[in-house]
């Protein structure tokens, strides 16, 4: 794919590179691959160091697949169980009350970078059952399943049915100057 994504400052490329595709090639991760995965989000910036995030993983067609293959909604299924495995990541609302889930983003967006800098893909789902997370994964109730992550090697988007092929591009993002502001917001937000 074409990268169409430009800057006015000079930042890495892997922030212009990555993307969240919905086409993934149908092979399973290997278990290093995730350990490698988890460790780069391990060492993302923490309130207080507590750390209050985890990251459960099944990969495709090993012994919990079929059950994580149910946490993605019906939409989300129709592309994500092509990736090599998926990711329930779960923070502690107990641990870090009030940052828990700032704190595990910001985890999310160190283990996509490092997924993207390994030659995978990943993208991070909304659209998924917290009830079905929360039963597959018997999750207790200051456990917070807060997205679901497929990951894999990039597919092909003619694999994709039509209506989400159209939506296999790079994403623009808002002009710097609607994101950043010297003092304060005033009408901005």
């Amino acid at each position: 794919m074409h990268n169409t994504r430009s800057t006015t400052t000079p930042i890495h490329s892997q922030f212009l590179e990555r993307m969240s595709p919905r086409a993934f090639v149908p092979e399973a991760l290997t278990t290093a691959q995730i350990e490698q995965l988890a460790d780069a989000a391990r060492w993302a910036p923490s309130a207080s160091n507590k750390q209050p995030w985890h990251f459960a993983y099944a990969l495709r067609g090993d012994a919990n697949w079929d059950a994580f293959s149910a946490i993605p909604n019906e939409a989300n299924r129709r592309w994500c169980l092509n990736a090599g495995a998926l990711i329930v990541l779960v923070s502690d609302r107990q641990a870090s009350p009030g940052k828990h889930s700032f704190d595990a983003g910001c985890a999310w967006g160190y283990l996509a970078l490092q997924a993207h800098d390994m030659g995978l893909a990943t993208h991070a789902m909304g659209g998924f059952s917290a009830d079905e997370a929360r039963a597959v994964l018997r999750l207790p109730e200051h456990l917070v399943p807060e997205v679901v992550i497929a990951v894999g090697r990039r597919g092909d988007a003619s694999t994709l049915p039509d209506d989400l092929r159209e939506r296999e591009t790079a994403s623009p993002r808002k002009p710097l100057a609607e994101v950043l502001s010297a003092g304060a917001l005033q009408s901005r937000v």
